[in-house]
């Protein structure tokens, strides 16, 4: 499998970093954001890291945060803040593990070293499955806040009557479709490492539309709902998924020992942006907060024009790099003679097709996000690395209290993927 072709600097160009042994691509993913791939040559500066970190964590999961919080109430605030903390501490297990092997570089490195082609096998099929959905969530977010913009279009081919968001979603696909063919994603790669920029556009234009535009803070929202609690954690889960990128950020670094002082400041900033966007978003609409909160804003407000517009662009030159991995990966399935360029379009096309069809067939943003944290992001990025790091460190024969914390972790991270996949798939079959 060839490597991606990325010749800009980390600071601006996703990640698609190259595995080997079995020709597995490692990915971010967002509301799951890439970074640019490196090589052993050119190492990051501490700032460029922070800044692929915080770029990784920053996705399309802030519009849903404050949903989240309507849905569980003020109380699970606290949930978000141990969210995050798990999702760090997991993060530190990753870079141990790393430290604890010189040969481990990527994500599913680490499940092999831990639990042989089985663990490198779990890691791949969680982070390719996210990043599918993830692309999915995409399409179904274009055709949201495109039929927000406008509400009176319809469809007709053919006799065929299409609804609004149907029809914007189908339109979104083909416009998507010619950049999967692409076989340099560099262009794209610029556009869609602008997820910090695009968080901070998105969170100002919230607050100046509360602030400026007529709206107000005024709902007190409710302390605790106790059926919604796990709608909120899944939620907050999908808002930290940006794990498997970590060992490549990792070993990018010229000052790996500085790495955990990145995690620190970056998974600060961004539990602040989200809680704040959710704290901003609950007391502006209060219960009637939907799954994206750009679907609130009045459109006629500029304001929020510039929010629903940031909103648009990013998942359009994302997606290309969300399923790059997935043709990748796919195409190692067949035998080395087969036409590379071929089997691209043709994989690439299938992809497209599919995930457009399951939005159409499944178009519930909010439900299938929430699936998607609580089943996929909470095991990928904490319940794995907190495994991994037990079995290749060996700490899971000695009785302790690091033993202790990370199977408190884990049992944790289990109850919420019990009951949060539970939650969210009874959710999507009720709107059925």
């Amino acid at each position: 499998m060839e490597a991606m072709s990325n010749e800009g600097s980390s600071l601006t160009a996703p990640l698609i970093e190259e595995v080997q042994k079995e020709g597995l691509l490692e990915s971010k993913l967002e509301e799951v954001d890439s970074i640019s791939a490196h090589s052993s040559a050119r190492k990051t500066s501490v700032f460029r890291t922070c800044f692929n970190v915080l770029n990784g964590l920053s996705g399309v999961g802030i519009l849903s945060i404050p949903y989240a919080l309507a849905s569980g109430g003020w109380l699970s605030l606290i949930l978000l803040f141990g969210i995050a903390t798990a999702a760090f501490y997991s993060g530190l297990l990753i870079q141990r593990c790393m430290d604890a092997d010189s040969t481990i570089r990527t994500y599913p490195d680490i499940g092999e070293r831990a639990f042989g082609n089985i663990g490198r096998l779990v890691a791949s099929i969680f982070m390719y499955i996210e990043l599918y959905f993830v692309a999915t969530g995409f399409l179904i977010l274009e055709g949201d806040n495109l039929q927000n913009l406008f509400p009176s279009v319809e469809f007709e081919v053919g006799g065929l009557y299409v609804g609004g968001k149907q029809g914007f979603i189908i339109i979104v696909a083909i416009i998507i479709l010619p950049s999967v063919w692409l076989d340099n994603l560099s262009l794209l790669s610029y556009v869609s490492a602008s997820g910090v920029i695009a968080s901070a556009i998105i969170l100002g234009s919230i607050i100046w539309t509360g602030a400026f535009d007529g709206i107000g803070f005024q709902h007190k929202g409710t302390l605790i709902n106790w059926e919604g609690i796990p709608t909120a954690v899944s939620l907050y889960a999908f808002c930290y998924c940006a794990h498997p990128v970590f060992p490549t950020l990792y070993t990018s670094m010229k000052k790996r020992h500085q790495f955990s002082n990145v995690l620190i400041v970056c998974f600060v900033l961004c539990t602040i942006s989200y809680a704040s966007m959710a704290i901003f978003g609950y007391l502006m609409f209060g219960p009637n907060v939907q799954s994206q909160i750009t679907l609130n804003l009045p459109t006629e407000k500029l304001s929020s024009r510039v929010a629903i517009y940031t909103t648009l662009v990013n998942p359009i030159a994302k997606y290309a790099l969300m399923v790059t991995p997935i043709v990748n990966a796919t195409k190692t399935w067949f035998p080395s003679h087969c036409n590379k360029r071929f089997l691209s379009l043709l994989i690439g096309t299938t992809l497209v097709i599919s995930t457009a069809l399951v939005a159409l067939a499944v178009p519930f943003f909010g439900s299938l996000m929430s699936l998607v944290g609580a089943f996929l992001s909470i095991s990928a990025s904490i319940i794995l690395p907190c495994l991994c790091y037990l079995k290749i460190s060996g700490i899971y024969q000695e009785f302790g209290c690091e033993m202790v914390s990370i199977w408190v972790i884990v049992l944790m991270g289990v109850t919420v993927v019990i009951f949060g996949t539970y939650t969210s798939v009874v959710d999507i079959v009720g709107h059925l």
